[in-house]
């Protein structure tokens, strides 16, 4: 009798005893209980990725040394932020190879959480915790909401063309505002349209999670709902802003 032992301890494949939910209709027992541990590694190498950018970020807002240099240098912040696209050119080389890939992996998420921190250096606090706790709510609701697709039979790869043009007219938006600023609604726009696309990855990535990663693909996958996270957060950080500024 074909058996497994997972963290509901051991199940038999043949009758389903002790099995994990099935993730999507018609997917073989053995290869959920697999899918399953692949989506558990990917969780946990995400929540490291969230804590570490937690501490750094805190470290930046609360040493106004820190603050101070990279205002007083402007090389250095163009620096923080080209680096982490520098740093993902290796990561995505090296993503299957260890541990050269957690040593990337975890250099790439410093970078990503320098400039974190900085933008959150020069934001109210009250209004870094509003994004902190709307961000939370919905990738969470996102999320689950998934999982319930999934469950029931729903496809989302069919929004990965349409999320990278819209990717694509972010970055135009972006560099069109940094040399002919168009004010502050313009901003709102921005992160009201940032927002809806980061969410709507939030839902892409998962369900690319859920079926089509390989199980040696954990680390792009983590770099991949990390970046959704932080963009959300930074998108509706950018709202709150903006809407303040206007009050």
């Amino acid at each position: 009798m074909a058996g497994y032992k997972n963290k509901y301890g051991y199940g038999d494949i043949e009758t389903g005893l002790g099995q994990p939910p099935a993730l999507y209709p018609g997917i073989p027992a053995e290869e959920n209980v697999l899918r399953w541990g692949f989506i558990r590694k990917v969780y946990g190498i995400l929540s490291v990725q969230l804590v570490l950018t937690t501490l750094v970020s805190a470290i930046v807002v609360f040493t106004p040394a820190v603050t101070g240099f990279l205002q007083s240098n402007p090389w250095s912040l163009i620096f923080i932020s080209i680096l982490p696209l520098i740093l993902m050119c290796p990561l995505y080389y090296y993503h299957q190879s260890h541990p050269i890939n957690l040593v990337l992996l975890g250099l790439f998420t410093v970078a990503i959480s320098l400039t974190v921190g900085i933008v959150c250096a020069l934001t109210e606090g009250i209004i870094v915790l509003e994004a902190l706790i709307l961000t939370a709510a919905v990738v969470v609701s996102l999320t689950a909401y998934t999982y319930w697709a999934a469950s029931k039979g729903y496809d989302f790869s069919y929004l990965g063309p349409i999320l990278f043009v819209g990717v694509i007219i972010l970055i135009l938006f972006g560099i069109i505002q940094t040399f002919f600023p168009l004010g502050p609604i313009s901003m709102t726009i921005y992160g009201v349209l940032s927002s809806l696309i980061f969410s709507a990855y939030i839902i892409y990535d998962t369900d690319n999670l859920i079926k089509r990663y390989t199980y040696d693909e954990f680390i792009w996958a983590s770099v991949a709902l990390y970046l959704d996270v932080i963009n959300l957060f930074l998108s509706l950080l950018e709202i709150l802003r903006s809407i303040q500024s206007d009050n």
